[in-house]
């Protein structure tokens, strides 16, 4: 139980944060402050803190070692925004407790209400480390490629072409894989699903405070949505393009600085003598000069008027139905449309009979097929002779 007020904790961390920045680098790089790194940095700052710091337990013994505690080394992390990249199956972990939890809230979601309360608190917080341990995993992969690009460290090119191939293999493809929402095992493709249940839920739940808890977490949700989507998009438009380029350039140029050590090791290959070409030939002029003079010899050319095309005829159907009408009640209708078409145009071309008999069809005529007599009519028209019976056309209410 800590004895100190929030405050004076607060305070010392403020005061001696150089000191605790130097062992959170030692225990970042190492796993673990030995008690000789301590002492050391403690000596140098003269600062005589380490009893303070065991009885605010920000640090913890481990044997003759030292270790910060959980809470303290992420409050340095995220203030310091140096985070340990974790690998992808590290990751993982999560697809599997946030699945047994939404099961569990699917299985128990007519149960008892304090039960449920707590696992959907309990969902929420295991997405939300989810989310927070890839948006942790990317700020380090981009600092680390960044870093590489840089060659800060000052590697050989082998040694750049190793580490970026690490990079690749081990957590950008990987964590990449975790983050695509159309892989089916993916977290992203489960945390969808959970999204479409928990919306359902939010807006039917005859509970209140159930209601509202799965309003929170389907806002949380679609937050979490748009963050992973930005994460995979770094992913795959930043990091992995850029480290990809650090890898193939450096294998280009291990292997032209191998060449050079050993230049006589193998054949070198014939180097082509430079020329000087241009887009067009050497002949271009007289090329062009033989095409133009097939042209020379005029010839005459006789130019006649274009055959003035015929107007084509347009059926003008409410003038016909309106001659049809007025000449009701018509014995036969295929004989008053060729005594039509005749009296207009002396000749009966078939594509105009056959727009007259488009007439059979108004709505307010009545047809009548006389089945009495057997043999059917002839009609000649320009192209071809039609057999057509005997159809009487009435008006409604008229024999």
């Amino acid at each position: 139980m800590l004895k100190a007020e929030p405050k004076t904790i607060l305070n010392f961390l403020a005061n001696y944060f150089d000191s605790l920045k130097d062992l959170f680098d030692i225990q970042a790089a190492d796993g673990v402050i030995q008690r000789e790194r301590l002492a050391q940095v403690l000596s140098e700052r003269n600062d005589n803190i380490e009893a303070t710091l065991l009885e605010y337990k920000i640090l913890r013994k481990i044997g003759e070692d030292f270790e910060f505690r959980d809470t303290y080394f992420k409050l340095f992390e995220f203030i310091l925004n140096e985070f340990r990249p974790l690998l992808p199956e590290t990751i993982q972990k999560y697809e599997q407790s946030i699945g047994k939890l939404f099961q569990k809230i699917r299985e128990g979601v007519k149960g008892d209400t304090l039960i449920l309360r707590s696992r959907i608190d309990d969902l929420y917080n295991e997405i939300k480390e989810f989310s927070e341990a890839v948006e942790k995993n990317t700020i380090r992969l981009l600092a680390e490629t960044r870093e590489l690009k840089s060659n800060v460290d000052k590697l050989d090119y082998k040694e750049k072409v190793r580490k970026a191939s690490f990079w690749i293999d081990y957590y950008i493809i990987p964590l990449n894989n975790i983050l695509d929402i159309n892989h089916v095992d993916s977290i992203t493709n489960k945390l969808f699903d959970i999204s479409q249940y928990t919306n359902v839920r939010r807006l039917n739940f005859n509970d209140e405070s159930i209601r509202i808890q799965f309003e929170k977490l389907y806002t949380f949700l679609v937050m979490t949505n748009d963050n992973l989507l930005r994460q995979s998009k770094l992913l795959t438009n930043e990091l992995l393009p850029l480290i990809e380029r650090i890898r193939t350039e450096s294998i280009i140029l291990t292997g032209w600085i191998e060449f050079l050590k050993q230049p006589y090791k193998s054949p070198v290959p014939k180097i082509f003598k430079p020329e000087r070409n241009y887009p067009y030939s050497n002949d271009m002029y007289l090329n062009a000069k033989e095409y133009l003079e097939q042209f020379i010899t005029e010839e005459n050319i006789l130019v006649e008027d274009p055959i003035a095309n015929s107007d084509k005829w347009v059926f003008n159907k409410e003038l016909y139905r309106s001659k049809m009408l007025e000449q009701l009640p018509i014995d036969s209708f295929f004989d008053w449309c060729g005594l039509t078409l005749r009296s207009e145009y002396k000749n009966i071309e078939t594509d105009k009979f056959f727009a007259l008999t488009g007439l059979l069809f108004e709505d307010d005529i009545m047809l009548e097929l006389d089945e009495t007599e057997k043999d059917r009519k002839l009609i000649k028209t320009s192209q071809m002779t039609l057999r057509v019976p005997k159809i009487k056309i009435l008006k409604y209410g008229i024999s």
